[in-house]
């Protein structure tokens, strides 16, 4: 059943930011008196699942999930469907338009992406206000694991400026240090300026979460018992935990570790309960848990700020940028030798997995629809930002042929275009099968 969900947030996610993108296109080709002659979701090749045919245009949807077209008349594109060209333009063609309408045409799918995303985004907002973990409202430590301390960081290091910026936010923290060149702490009393290890970054993406290296720290109180056995030996929601097997414990990341170490086998606790000092005796898992949860505390750092309408649009845009701007920066790590962040890059199989889900108490699985509207905006904003890559079939192709024809006074000669986007084709097809393999070899050897 959740996986059934997943698959349909990201078809549902996918066919929304296909078709709208689409209708970018289409409408102001419509304005401009272009003959659009298809209009798809999803690829067609050799038969669609339906179609029907309206006016001038094939409405339709395709079988081959690897996102949509539509085919304007006169126009190279991907289906390399060259019979027309060889004849005179006509006044309805692509073609035959001047070239800032057809510049126009070519921004309008990139546009309506950029937009969705803001809408989303200040939607979000508006109606949800934004919770955030201010790190600032407490004096808090950090837990700097064995990959942090491979970055750079010192127990008892307090962050203050990650690249020369301030970040109190404790949920992008861990992404700006990913992303960052150097760190300045509070070490000693003193201010200390490090570079960040590239080598601690590899450690990182080894993980299955690549942020999981620093987390605030916070005293071990029970506020959630999943494990029955846990609850039989005597541990109660709201009990301390002070030691274990002798060896004080002062935080929940503390008591992580003794018990990931104690897998299999009893331990001996004390617990803190109504100012007295009690011994239990609880049983680990063979996996190293005991079953039981402590977040409450974080909840000191949560905040929650609303936006008024007119703060949201402000706020939807910011958002929006601030989003591509990570997603741009993780470039960086992908590329770099040493972190080998291309190893954590997933296609659509890998996606789907991530794809975000409601989880109730008693078992069942529903959409999580703030979640879905957050990855449908940062997708959105993305396939802006990609399909302007001046790459011949996308449209940043197009619009640096347009740009080139509108600056030098005339047209790319249609042989180069042709060319152009038949190397365009091939290169992002084989672009996709790269990255659909690479998640199928993933799934044979369990590291999906």
């Amino acid at each position: 059943m959740e996986l059934a969900i997943k698959i349909f947030q990201f078809i549902l996610s996918i066919s929304i930011l296909v078709i709208l993108h689409e209708l970018g296109h289409f409408l102001p080709a419509k304005w401009f008196k272009t003959k659009v002659e298809k209009f798809y979701l999803f690829f067609d090749p050799w038969f669609s699942v339906v179609k029907k045919k309206v006016g001038e245009t094939e409405y339709g949807i395709g079988w081959l999930p690897f996102g949509g077209y539509v085919k304007i008349a006169g126009m190279v594109d991907e289906s390399m469907d060259t019979e027309q060209l060889k004849q005179p333009a006509q006044p309805w063609e692509f073609r035959a338009k001047p070239a800032w309408q057809r510049l126009i045409i070519m921004l309008g799918g990139v546009t309506v992406n950029f937009f969705l995303a803001w809408i989303i985004y200040g939607c979000l907002s508006f109606f949800n206000g934004e919770t955030v973990f201010d790190s600032t409202k407490e004096d808090v430590q950090m837990n700097y694991t064995n990959v942090a301390k491979a970055m750079g960081f010192e127990d008892g290091d307090k962050i203050l400026k990650v690249d020369g910026k301030t970040q109190n936010n404790l949920d992008k923290l861990s992404l700006d240090i990913l992303l960052s060149d150097e760190i300045t702490v509070l070490r000693g009393g003193k201010e200390v300026t490090f570079p960040t290890n590239d080598d601690g970054k590899a450690l990182a993406f080894r993980d299955e979460n690549p942020k999981a290296f620093l987390t605030p720290r916070y005293p071990a109180v029970i506020d959630s018992i999943f494990n029955p056995k846990t609850a039989e030996a005597g541990l109660k929601v709201g009990d301390q935990i002070v030691a274990v097997n002798g060896k004080r414990i002062d935080y929940y990341d503390e008591l992580q570790d003794v018990v990931k170490n104690n897998a299999g086998r009893d331990i001996n606790v004390e617990i803190s309960r109504a100012g007295t000092i009690q011994p239990l005796v609880l049983s680990v898992s063979k996996e190293g848990t005991l079953g039981l949860a402590s977040f409450k505390y974080l909840e000191k750092f949560a905040e929650t700020k609303h936006f008024n309408f007119f703060e949201s649009v402000g706020r939807g845009f910011t958002r929006s940028i601030e989003s591509l701007t990570y997603q741009v920066k993780q470039f960086k790590l992908v590329f770099n030798r040493k972190v080998q962040g291309y190893k954590k890059v997933g296609g659509p199989l890998a996606i789907i997995k991530n794809m975000p889900v409601d989880k109730a108490k008693d078992g069942s699985v529903s959409i999580d629809w703030t979640m879905f509207w957050s990855f449908t905006a940062m997708f959105s904003v993305w396939l802006a930002f990609l399909n302007l890559i001046p790459i011949p079939g996308l449209d940043g192709g197009h619009v640096i042929f347009t740009l080139y024809e509108m600056i030098v006074g005339k047209p790319v000669p249609q042989k180069v275009l042709e060319n152009a986007q038949m190397v365009g084709v091939i290169f992002l097809l084989g672009l996709m099968l790269l990255i659909f393999g690479a998640d199928i070899f993933k799934i044979f050897t369990n590291k999906l």
